[in-house]
């Protein structure tokens, strides 16, 4: 098998006519060569001329916490300027890029709607529109596949549009940045000079396991691919008072709360879920603000990654906890840079309005909903003409 290559490994074997342009390049640490070098670092050493550098939610470095603004700073690996759009703004201005002639965008994924990573590539897409400049995406595969029978919904609703859902999407998408990019440049007219740059070697029925490189957290959260697995459907716990890990090596892993009824939990799971997963009581320590908390509760491991449901187990789960415990469980905001009160979170992150009512309906109704909503057959029809892979 030939080993997988990176849009920017392809990159860095070309010379292409803008190489000597004024290149702006939104990315970050997780963004790297196959070879594990950091991408910015391997297009200076290139000769590419990189003069300044923007980055998404977390900052270059992905360390800011989750949702947290982060400031304008200087890398300190290259020493360029970095701009931070997921501060003061989200997109950048006119000014920023007033000497810049080509946008270069390199930031891996994790195939959710409501990973931020996407929706700052599609203001860097619009800029690029805007201002009248070239794009160039540097794609990456999809670490969580790209079988679009996997795909599901549900399909956001316009009228809740958020930086977690900027435009009409299934929640767990199965497509990679540069197939979404070519996709939204032409559904949302934004009609920029884009270019994909596409990866080598990869087929859409691969996941992360098939890659044979190690895995390099995206984001602070995203620590190893277990996680990435899960992420479509525990995130949606961040809407309650059940933590999903954050704090810790399991985040998005595991979920707990100290209230948990763990024998009424398991006995359940065993009935509903124990084909898709597996769960094990582990109290973790938390570590919050300088302070440790432990907390018991439940890890999860999935049975066959290639052909799980994240998202209606995630629902499933969180149907389950809200209905054991009705007097603990609570519904949470939950405030970013990017929504500061924090309300309507789960909406958000389903993409339908009044998601918490959903909730209330018996289990048979709510799963008759539920099983409905997740249903996106109209999405693999839409993206086929955008398709790079397979």
């Amino acid at each position: 098998m030939m080993p997988l290559q990176f849009g920017i490994d392809i990159l860095l074997q070309s010379t292409p006519s803008w190489k000597n342009k004024s290149i702006a390049l939104l990315t970050n640490d997780a963004a790297t060569t196959s070879l594990g070098e950091k991408s910015r670092k391997a297009l200076l050493d290139k000769g590419f001329n990189i003069v300044k550098l923007f980055s998404p939610e977390h900052g270059i470095y992905i360390k800011g916490a989750d949702g947290a603004k982060m400031d304008n700073e200087v890398d300190v690996i290259t020493g360029l300027p970095v701009v931070s759009l997921y501060g003061e703004k989200f997109a950048p201005t006119e000014n920023e890029l007033e000497e810049i002639d080509l946008l270069l965008f390199d930031i891996p994924d994790v195939g959710v709607r409501f990973y931020t990573y996407l929706w700052s590539m599609t203001y860097w897409l619009e800029a690029a529109a805007k201002f009248k400049k070239q794009i160039v995406i540097l794609d990456r595969p999809n670490p969580i596949g790209g079988d679009l029978k996997m795909t599901e919904g549900p399909m956001m609703d316009n009228s809740i549009a958020s930086f977690i859902g900027r435009y009409s999407m299934p929640l767990k998408h199965q497509c990679t940045l540069g197939e979404l990019a070519l996709y939204f440049n032409i559904k949302e007219n934004i009609h920029a000079k884009l270019e994909v740059i596409a990866c080598k070697n990869w087929s859409r029925d691969k996941l992360f396991y098939d890659w044979n490189k190690p895995w390099v957290p995206t984001s602070p959260a995203i620590q190893h691919i277990e996680a990435c697995i899960l992420y479509p459907g525990l995130c949606l716990f961040e809407a309650t008072n059940v933590s999903v890990g954050r704090g810790s090596n399991l985040s998005f892993e595991w979920i707990g709360a100290n209230w948990f009824n763990l024998p009424a939990i398991t006995m359940i799971w065993q009935n509903i879920l124990s084909e898709d997963i597996k769960i094990e009581p582990i109290t973790l320590k938390i570590k919050k603000e300088d302070l440790d908390s432990e907390i018991k509760g439940i890890r999860i491991k999935v049975i066959d990654p290639y052909h799980f449901n994240a998202v209606l187990n995630g629902l499933l789960l969180l149907k389950m906890i809200k209905d054991i415990h009705p007097k603990d469980f609570e519904w949470k905001p939950y405030p970013t840079n990017a929504n500061p009160t924090g309300e309507n979170h789960l909406s958000l992150l389903l993409g339908i309005e009044n998601a918490e009512s959903l909730f209330d309906l018996p289990l048979k109704d709510w799963l008759t909903h539920i099983v409905q909503s997740l249903k996106v057959t109209q999405w693999e029809n839409e993206m086929k003409t955008f398709l790079l892979y397979q």
